[in-house]
């Protein structure tokens, strides 16, 4: 009798781990008085960088190239822009319940932000899906979350959480300032800076990911400056945890069945249940910090922890696909049994995106 095998590796993300240990190290030494001001202006500075990176590493040309498969973007933009926060707004039925209000502010916000890029497309070339559909799909839901995320907040965050933290002209000034402006920016001097950020791929990655370790600094020094951390408890946590469990499952059945139910076929419904479950960490760490200011800390608590989650359950759901009997054409055999013994998959481990 064969013995089962353990996993190779964990499917715990590294850049997570770096996130928990600046989060401890804002619990334990967090900024205070002129430190805290400069790590504020050190954060503005950091999520103009990341937007103004986007914007440069973004090929206009590739976005529209990937337009002809219009429906199973519209798709993807749809399972992450409307199915998501009609889900969040169906939440609210459990505050104060089972969530705080600050928590089920950062749930919405959660529901709010655009797909990943990275960990999609990483997932679906796992499971044999449509790999540039996913580059597309998660390019072009990061594209207009920019935009979208930001109105969404707005008109769904603005008092409808009962923590008091609106949408404020300011909070648009600081949108258009520090994400959109940086963004455009980026668009513009592409055909200038492109090259060199191609060739430096590698280090620049490491600059965006210290950038979102300072925002998150910063934002949790400030929680802990404004005392917001007392209001989370063991059972809070706990309870958070158990509707982002389920968030994720209603989201991973409705993309794989409602693919199915629109005609697409396995490659294209992999890559929408792959992009049009998971939301990024990277895009949404940022906006929280100019959104919300001090109560960052516990707006993102809710995507961190999905975040997370998504990438153990995604894994795991990806491995399971890959051993999918598939047709001469890609298809999968109906009613064929999984195998046994799946082959080792050759792709990168994905990064938290």
């Amino acid at each position: 009798m064969r013995r089962p095998r353990l996993p190779a590796r964990l499917p715990l993300d590294p850049y997570v781990l770096a996130l928990l240990a600046t989060v401890g190290l804002a619990a334990l030494l967090p900024a205070r008085g002129p430190a805290a001001t400069v790590a504020e202006g050190a954060s503005a500075a950091a999520v103009a960088l990341l937007f103004f990176l986007y914007g440069a590493r973004l090929s206009t040309r590739e976005a529209l190239d990937g337009l002809r498969h219009w429906r199973l973007h519209l798709t993807v933009l749809a399972c992450t822009f409307l199915l998501f926060p009609a889900l969040g707004l169906a939440a609210r039925a459990l505050v104060p319940g089972l969530l705080s209000p600050p928590l089920y502010q950062g749930l919405l916000f959660l529901c709010l932000v655009p797909s990943t890029v990275q960990s999609s497309i990483a997932f679906t070339a796992i499971a044999r899906g449509n790999v540039p559909a996913a580059i597309c799909a998660g390019s072009f839901s990061s594209l207009a979350g920019i935009v979208l995320t930001p109105l969404l907040a707005g008109a769904l965050l603005g008092g409808g959480s009962g923590s008091g933290s609106g949408f404020s002209a300011d909070a648009l000034l600081k949108i258009v300032v520090q994400l959109l402006l940086p963004f455009l920016l980026g668009q513009v001097l592409r055909r200038w800076v492109g090259g060199f950020l191609a060739r430096h791929k590698k280090v620049l990655g490491h600059v965006d990911r210290g950038s979102i370790l300072l925002v998150v600094y910063a934002a949790f020094s400030a929680g802990m400056a404004a005392g917001v951390w007392h209001r989370v408890g063991l059972r809070s946590l706990g309870a958070l945890m158990a509707v982002e469990a389920l968030l994720l499952a209603v989201m991973l059945l409705a993309t794989w069945y409602g693919a199915a139910r629109l005609g697409f076929g396995r490659g294209d419904r992999i890559a929408i249940q792959f992009a049009g479950s998971k939301k990024s960490l990277a895009a949404g760490l940022p906006m929280a910090s100019v959104l919300f200011g001090a109560q960052a800390s516990l707006a993102v608590l809710p995507l961190m922890l999905f975040h997370q989650m998504q990438l153990m359950v995604c894994a795991v759901l990806a491995r399971r696909r890959a051993r999918d009997p598939l047709t001469p054409d890609g298809a999968q055999l109906p009613g064929a049994r999984v195998a046994e013994v799946s082959p080792r998959p050759q792709h990168p481990a994905p990064r938290g995106r």
